[in-house]
């Protein structure tokens, strides 16, 4: 080898071991910025994340506590050790109720076709089908739960949805996970950048990203302190932190399109290093964009604010005044039946009477001449006691719109008739309305990512399993051209705050009414298969009838004459198949459709006309023949 050659290689491999050290102290500089701006964000809302705190310590128990000068969680001290310092929790009752309400709010999402055309019918059936599976196979009802739990503690929670290797998984985000770029962006679409900061044990963090890592021990929040009130003695626990070991914390930035990166970015550093950087990996967005795979909830929303706010953020001071005055109210009790004994000095035995008090019969020796001790106390306790105790009580039902009707068996209101105790619980229903808007949105926003992610990685002929005719499970072949999020309207059919037994007896009296018949009078197959369903009664098979089964083998039908013949099979039901293919002769799609296909129909049809003449003439034939006598 020439001189030449080996200096041309020597210099080859100096610029790839150059472009190397310089990649790797970009990738440095990288991970540097991100966990920078991540260090910078949680500063700016530090005085946010201790309020939530603060929430998480009042609803487990833990009310003798604030936030310091400091800025930190501090248990506050008792001025005098005599002191009591009960706790009487209204606060957790009322979050229980609130979220007993709440768990009614289970939207039932359902696809409606922008048209009446047979191809966006078939869309809209197609992408129903899809939501609820997947909203199935990932517990999703669960996840609702969770999201409810963390927003009504905190104000806010978010939910995350995200592509597997297997299908759409749905996660439940606490609020101290998120850092959006600007607080007083109020929606998740415009936020710059969003970084999502998680602790993640070494393993899964190796098994992601094949990094090895040393670990160590973070504290992170759950909802398992929640009953854990022993945590909180003496000071400990104020955080309401769980400390996991042989972990690591994970920072994903996510970056909204712009100039610079067209498609959004994504980094993701862990324990500091950089382990991933590219394109925002969904098209979530709306016509086909890239967008964050976040999606907000809030209690209580706030103009101007990123986070919302919690009814237990407005319920503190209440339950502070409420534990001083049951507090005082007992010692004042206290005072009247055990009393505060007065004694002239060197009268008697201190000790004595300190150690065993005043028990009756007590033979009492005192000095001569001396006064003998007496008792000092009130004579009874004074009315402002009870008075300020109805108000205060008052005041809770007020700010956390949970009255005592919906929370206990009692009643302290004037009202006894059953038509003025309904009114009053639809008052507690109506106060609920805005936090159960914020859920309906959330559920209907992560309805609409489900489907955007299976568009684009379903595939071609993807296995799913979705419930057919009688709530019978069946697998179904589908592939992501099927479905198309851009030409549908979400609809949420949900529950609210009503309860069972009102839905039906409002579909009662719709059936009273008369509003449930057609023209001649009568209730539609069709409907009495619906209002069996929103009965309860959707697995009755005796019920239900095969009439619905006709009429979806019709439409299928319907796609297919579009490309080429199909028979008539003898055990069709005729009228449903007719009325099915005539319904899709007058529709727009049909119009447009060709002239060889148009003469299909047309004789598919009459086929049909055909098949049950024959079967009527054969059942009147039947019916004339004599009886054979043997």
């Amino acid at each position: 080898m020439s001189k030449k050659t080996q200096s041309i290689r020597a210099r080859a491999a100096l610029s790839a071991e150059g472009a190397a050290d310089m990649q790797k102290k970009a990738e440095e500089r990288l991970a540097a910025e991100v966990c920078a701006e991540f260090e910078r964000r949680r500063a700016e809302r530090r005085f946010l994340e201790r309020g939530w705190e603060l929430n998480m310590n009042f609803l487990s128990g833990n009310q003798y506590c604030r936030i310091g000068p400091d800025g930190e969680i501090e248990q506050e001290e008792p001025r005098y050790f005599w002191q009591y310092r009960r706790v009487f929790n209204h606060i957790a009752p009322t979050i229980d109720t609130r979220l007993a309400k709440l768990a009614r709010v289970r939207p039932n999402m359902t696809v409606r076709a922008a048209t009446g055309e047979e191809g966006d019918l078939y869309t809209a059936k197609v992408c129903t089908s899809v939501l609820r599976s997947v909203c199935d196979e990932c517990a999703f009802s669960d996840v609702i739960t969770r999201a409810t739990m963390w927003s009504e503690t905190c104000g806010t929670a978010f939910y995350k949805v995200l592509w597997s290797g297997e299908g759409v998984r749905i996660a439940a985000l606490p609020p101290f996970e998120i850092y959006p770029e600007n607080l007083g962006c109020e929606r998740v679409e415009d936020q710059p950048s969003i970084i999502h900061a998680k602790a993640m044990p070494v393993s899964e963090i190796f098994e992601r990203y094949g990094i090895r890592l040393p670990g160590r021990e973070i504290a992170e929040f759950s909802l398992a302190p929640y009953s854990e009130a022993a945590n909180f003695a003496g000071g400990a626990g104020l955080s309401a932190r769980n400390v996991l070991r042989e972990s690591e914390l994970v920072i994903e930035y996510y970056q909204k399109p712009c100039a610079d990166f067209p498609n959004g970015r994504l980094v993701v550093v862990a324990g500091g290093k950089l382990v991933h950087c590219g394109d925002l990996p969904y098209r979530n967005g709306e016509r086909g964009g890239r967008s964050y795979p976040f999606v907000k909830q809030s209690a209580l929303h706030l103009t101007g604010a990123f986070f919302g706010t919690s009814i237990i953020d407005r319920m503190i001071p209440i339950q502070r005044a409420f534990n001083a005055l049951k507090n005082r109210e007992h010692e004042f009790l206290n005072r009247l039946t055990m009393g505060v004994l007065a004694v002239e000095d060197g009268s008697v035995d201190t000790e004595e009477l300190l150690e065993e008090g005043l028990p009756p019969g007590k033979v009492l020796v005192y000095r001569q001449g001396a006064t003998p001790p007496k008792m000092l106390g009130a004579d009874s306790v004074p009315y402002d006691f009870g008075a300020e105790e109805e108000r205060l009580l008052d005041e809770f039902v007020l700010v956390s719109g949970v009255s005592e009707i919906s929370s206990s068996t009692q009643n302290r209101t004037n009202v006894t008739s059953a038509t003025g105790l309904q009114l009053l619980i639809d008052l507690d229903d109506t106060r609920l309305m805005v936090t159960v808007e914020s859920i309906r949105r959330a559920v209907i926003c992560v309805g609409k990512h489900i489907l955007r992610l299976m568009r684009q990685f379903a595939g071609e002929k993807r296995l799913m399993r979705m419930a057919g005719e009688g709530e019978k499970v069946k697998m179904y072949y589908f592939s992501a051209s099927d479905i198309s999020s851009d030409d549908v309207v979400f609809e949420a059919d949900s529950e609210s705050a009503e309860s069972p037994s009102q839905r039906r007896s409002l579909i009662y009296e719709l059936y009273r009414l008369g509003v449930l018949e057609d023209e001649n009078g009568k209730v539609p197959v069709q409907t009495k298969e619906k209002v069996l369903d929103a009965l309860g009664f959707g697995g009755l098979e005796q019920a239900r009838g095969m009439t619905a089964m006709h009429t979806n083998k019709a439409a299928e039908e319907n796609l297919q004459l579009a490309s080429g013949e199909v028979d008539v099979d003898w055990y069709d039901d005729d009228a449903a198949h007719v009325a099915e293919h005539t319904r899709f002769l007058l529709s727009d799609e049909f119009k447009r459709a060709q002239p060889e296909a148009k003469a299909r129909f047309v004789a598919h049809i009459r086929a049909h006309e055909g098949q049950r003449r024959e079967k009527a003439q054969a059942v009147q034939a039947q019916n004339s023949t004599p009886p054979v006598r043997e």
